[in-house]
C-alpha cells in the first residue's frame, strides 16, 4: 500500500468512477473517497469497486459519499466534478457551470482538508485549475492540472503506432493548454533515443500533431454520446502515484508559472516534477522558433478564457 491516507474524488461520474477503481487497485491509499450530489451514485461504484478487492487482492477502503464533510483529512483531493460543453453551449455558459461547482469545492477542501494536494481535472482545465487555486488559496504547488499528461500519451500512442513500436519507447512532451492549441513538443520527441524528426517524414508528423490536438474530438464524435475516461483517469492515476510515492516524475501538468518561459501569474501546461508535495519545480525546455510562437498563443488562449471568468457574475 502506498503512503497516502485518504484520497477523495471530487465528481462520481465516468471520470471519478474510474479513477477511484485504478487508484484502490494501485494500492496508493488506506481509503479512496468517492463524493457525489447524486445520491446513491458515489455510494454504489464505492462498493462495486471494493467487492473486487479479494480477487484484485487490494486492501484499500473504498468508500462513497454525499456529503463534502468526507474530505476530512484528505491528504490528496481529484476534482473531477463538472459539466462537458453540450451542443448550444457557449464558451461562457461552460466557464460560468464549472466556475460555480469548483467554487464550492475549493471551499470545502480550503475547510475540511487545509493540508491537501489537489489534482484538478474539470474543464476547461488550465482556467479551473487556476480558479481552484484562487479560491481555496493553496501554495501553487499544492494545486495542478492533469492537462499534458493526457495528451502527452495520446501523442505517444499515435506516434507509436504509425512507426509499429512500444508505446513505452516513445518519450516526448506536449506542452501549451488542454485544447487545440495544444503544442506537442516534436524537438523534444524521440524513440528510444533517437529523434522522431528523424523517424517519421513532415507530412505524418503534421498529420499526428493534429490529430494529437484533436484527440478528445475524436472520442466524443465516436461514443456520440459522453467523452474519453479510460486514458484521462490513466494519467491521473499516474499523477497521484508520483505524489503517493513522492515519485519525483517529469511530467506534463498544468502548473503555475512565476516567470518560466517568460510567462507569470496563468496554469499552462509545462513539464514540472510531481513529487509528494506536488509540483516541486517547472523544467525550462528549449524550444524552436515555432513552437516557442504556439506556445504563446497557447498561453493568450488560457489568459483569454481568464479575462472571460473575470467578467462572469459573482
Amino acid at each position: 500500500m502506498g503512503g497516502l491516507g485518504k484520497v477523495a474524488v471530487l465528481g462520481a461520474g465516468n471520470i471519478g468512477g474510474s479513477l477511484a477503481q485504478r487508484l484502490a487497485e494501485m494500492d496508493l491509499a488506506r481509503e479512496v473517497t468517492l463524493i457525489d450530489i447524486v445520491d446513491g451514485l458515489p455510494q454504489g461504484k464505492a462498493l462495486d469497486i471494493q467487492e473486487s478487492a479479494p480477487i484484485l487482492g487490494f486492501s484499500t477502503r473504498v468508500t462513497g459519499s454525499t456529503s463534502l464533510d468526507a474530505l476530512d483529512g484528505a491528504d490528496v483531493v481529484v476534482e473531477t466534478a463538472g459539466l462537458a460543453r453540450k451542443p448550444g453551449m457557449s464558451r461562457s455558459d461552460l466557464l460560468s457551470k464549472n466556475a460555480a461547482i469548483v467554487k464550492g469545492h475549493a471551499e470545502a477542501v480550503r475547510d475540511h482538508a487545509p493540508h491537501a494536494t489537489v489534482l484538478v481535472v474539470t474543464n476547461p482545465v488550465d482556467v479551473m485549475t487556476y480558479w481552484f487555486r484562487q479560491v481555496c488559496g493553496f501554495p501553487a504547488p499544492r494545486v495542478f492540472g492533469e492537462s499534458g499528461t493526457l495528451d502527452t500519451a495520446r501523442f505517444r500512442w499515435f506516434v507509436a503506432d504509425a512507426l509499429k513500436v512500444a508505446p513505452r519507447d516513445v518519450v516526448g512532451f506536449v506542452l501549451g493548454s488542454h485544447g487545440d492549441t495544444m503544442v506537442p513538443v516534436l524537438s523534444l520527441t524521440s524513440v528510444a533515443g533517437v529523434p522522431l524528426t528523424k523517424l517519421l517524414p513532415a507530412d505524418t508528423l503534421a498529420a499526428i500533431v493534429q490529430r494529437s490536438k484533436q484527440g478528445g474530438g475524436e472520442i466524443v464524435n465516436l461514443l456520440k454520446t459522453g467523452s474519453a475516461f479510460y486514458a484521462p483517469t490513466a494519467s491521473q492515476a499516474e499523477l497521484v502515484r508520483a505524489l503517493a510515492h513522492d515519485e519525483h516524475r517529469l511530467l506534463s501538468a498544468s502548473a503555475h508559472l512565476s516567470g518560466e518561459f517568460g510567462e507569470k501569474n496563468v496554469y499552462i501546461g509545462v513539464p514540472a516534477v510531481i513529487g509528494r508535495s506536488g509540483v516541486e519545480r517547472i523544467v525550462e525546455v528549449s524550444l524552436s522558433a515555432e513552437e516557442k510562437t504556439a506556445f504563446a498563443a497557447s498561453v493568450k488562449a488560457v489568459r483569454d478564457d481568464l479575462d472571460l471568468l473575470a467578467q462572469l457574475p459573482g
